[in-house]
């Protein structure tokens, strides 16, 4: 290992485990599974925006979407 930190869990069978920092990984898991939902969008997922600020403009504004759900769904 070079001085890279692992993040991912090693398999059980590993001879020397490593000890990943387990509040980086899930930090890692929150962001990928946040754009799996934003590719859920077909036009994000597709880029048919032209420009670069048009695409960024709505990735906020799918973001926000997602963000506001989860305030309407919780008691």
């Amino acid at each position: 290992m070079q001085g890279i930190l692992p993040i991912i869990p090693p398999r059980s069978n590993r001879k020397t485990p490593e000890h990943p920092d387990y509040r980086r990984y899930r930090d890692r898991n929150r962001v990928e599974r946040m754009f799996g939902k934003l590719k859920q969008q077909r036009r994000i997922a597709t880029r048919y925006d032209k420009t670069s600020l048009s695409f960024e403009s709505f990735l906020n504004l799918a973001a926000a979407r997602l963000w506001l759900k989860s305030f309407v769904n919780a008691a």
